[in-house]
């Protein structure tokens, strides 16, 4: 995400291998201020680390994890679900979602508590962006839609791990937005979808769905 004060990223994971033949782009390519982490989850922080080592970035996340990179030595602002920060270049709030979160260490065969899951409402410009993170469908939805008048909403539709398609649809229109941008879906097996499919089912609901390919830009716009 970029504007005129900069560059920040929100949960980017690249050294998942099945991403890394998609994505053509290194961690030490990648400029940025400020990294918005939504949960703990190897596939959301995996380039973390190295992308804030390069930048002298700030990770933004829950106390847990902001606390875990900060024991690594790195910027952090550490915050939790209901709070919002002012990033100069935004607002970024973090709201809850429903999933889980933690760090797997394989090497000792640990799980680190990561805090709460959650999900990013961002301001700025006078664009209003809702990254839901990894979640399922839930009842606040609603409520997001009703306090926020979301322009653009990122939504997990891989299913299994989070919500499918049909969810998502239906999260689209309680968040009542106008446009609808799919992740979390076709990079290995298990969570192949159609996003064709997906956004002609937001079609039909008078929602604009933007099935991104991987280095593809998009202006946002009001």
């Amino acid at each position: 995400m970029h504007s005129n004060l900069g560059w920040r990223a929100l949960d980017r994971h690249r050294s998942v291998p099945e991403r890394q033949s998609r994505c053509q782009s290194q961690a030490e390519d990648i400029q940025v201020q400020y990294i918005l982490l939504t949960h703990g989850h190897s596939d959301h922080t995996a380039d973390a680390e190295a992308i804030a080592r390069a930048n002298d970035a700030t990770i933004v996340a829950t106390f847990e994890l902001a606390a875990y990179y900060a024991w690594k030595g790195l910027k952090t602002i550490g915050m939790n679900i209901g709070g919002t920060v002012d990033l100069g270049f935004a607002k970024a709030k973090l709201v809850h979602a429903f999933h889980s979160s933690s760090i797997i260490d394989d090497a000792t065969q640990s799980i680190v508590y990561a805090g709460m899951p959650g999900g990013f409402v961002l301001d700025w410009n006078g664009v209003t962006l809702y990254h839901a993170g990894d979640t399922s469908l839930f009842g606040d939805m609603k409520m997001f839609g009703e306090l926020h008048d979301i322009d653009y909403a990122v939504l997990p539709i891989g299913d299994f791990y989070t919500m499918g398609p049909k969810d998502a649809v239906i999260a689209a229109k309680w968040l009542q937005a106008k446009n609808v941008i799919p992740v979390h879906h076709s990079t290995f097996p298990g969570i192949v979808q159609d996003t064709e499919a997906f956004t002609a089912q937001l079609k039909e609901q008078g929602i604009e769905g933007l099935a991104l390919q991987p280095g593809e830009q998009l202006a946002l716009v009001k």
